[in-house]
């Protein structure tokens, strides 16, 4: 399965400590130069940086056509690392491009682009045996303490799952 991943996911699942299940379920994670920058060179992600940095399965991959990013960024108004995640989703293939902001979403679902996000994996995680109820509990805890936004509805239904 070819994957890749826009910074706020990786961002997240760093911040829960659960890095590891990218690994678990795609074996390695591509990401674009300009992720790979945001999540590396701002002092706000200093320990990011370093994960990122040290980790075997995340695979950094430059953008051949620079022309793309720049029309899809003018054309959206989305940031660089979305703009080459969404542009590199479509010039590899991916099976699965993992994004949480809201507008970058809506923009690769009308490229057809196959989108997760945060809680989807975690909800996988969860209906997979990899992850209690009490574990997710407390990764959403851990994300909103650190100012990770959560999508409510996407939210709703993680928690309605690990009630039911």
């Amino acid at each position: 399965m070819i994957v890749v991943s826009d910074t706020t996911p990786l961002i997240s699942l760093m911040k829960i400590g659960h890095l590891d299940l990218l690994k678990m379920y795609f074996g390695e994670v591509h990401i674009p130069a300009a992720v790979f920058h945001e999540l590396t060179i701002n002092p706000r992600f200093e320990d990011e940086a370093e994960q990122i940095i040290q980790c075997p399965f995340i695979h950094v991959v430059k953008i051949q056509d620079s022309k793309s990013v720049d029309l899809l960024r003018r054309a959206t108004a989305l940031d660089i690392g979305e703009s080459e995640a969404i542009v590199l989703s479509d010039d590899i293939q991916a099976d699965l491009l993992l994004m949480d902001e809201a507008k970058g979403r809506d923009v690769a679902k009308q490229m057809g682009i196959k989108l997760m996000g945060t809680i989807g994996l975690l909800m996988a995680s969860y209906q997979n045996g990899n992850i209690s109820s009490d574990e997710i509990k407390k990764c959403i805890e851990i994300l909103r303490d650190s100012g990770r936004h959560i999508g409510e509805k996407y939210l709703q239904m993680l928690l309605k799952r690990i009630k039911d």
